[in-house]
């Protein structure tokens, strides 16, 4: 049996402090999107009260080019992409839902920064409007609980390879 000497346990805290959070909003679907800002503000407004840009698109086809454009000028700590895809009768949304997931992900990988997922793809609108707040918890605060663990996570590795 192989045994360890040292193991380091690194874990995300709640604490976004001194911290600029970027949040990118889809405005279709607005009864269910302005919940999920509303969840995810209020989130960060107890993770340390970090700095909030709030950014507000036409659509969530446009959420990965507000994304990167922010990343670029904005420089922010993490960011919480918000928005809501209705399932219809075609494929359309899995379409979208696919394109938008892929493209955040390559720009969190590219930039290194936490970019969280809040975007609903439910059957129904309300379905979104449960898992805005009304049943099934806030996916917008649930999307800024996981930017804010991930932004110190990634602090906490950048100090550890540091010293």
């Amino acid at each position: 049996m192989r045994h360890t000497r040292f193991m380091n346990t690194l874990e995300g805290r709640m604490d976004a402090s001194g911290q600029h959070v970027v949040v990118v909003v889809s405005r279709w679907n607005e009864l269910i999107t302005k919940e999920l800002v509303e969840g995810a503000l209020e989130t960060l407004r107890q993770c340390g009260d970090p700095e909030v840009s709030l950014i507000k698109v036409p659509g969530t086809w446009e959420i990965p080019v507000a994304v990167q454009s922010a990343l670029e000028h904005l420089r922010p700590n993490a960011v919480v992409a918000l928005g809501c895809i209705l399932q219809g009768q075609t494929t359309h949304a899995q379409l979208l839902a696919g394109d938008v997931s892929g493209a955040l992900m390559n720009l969190q990988v590219a930039h290194g920064v936490p970019i969280a997922w809040g975007i609903l793809t439910p059957d129904t609108a309300e379905q979104g409007l449960d898992r805005a707040g009304l049943k099934h918890g806030n996916k917008g605060r649930e999307a800024a609980t996981a930017a804010v663990e991930m932004l110190s996570l990634l602090n906490q590795l950048a100090d550890s390879a540091s010293e």
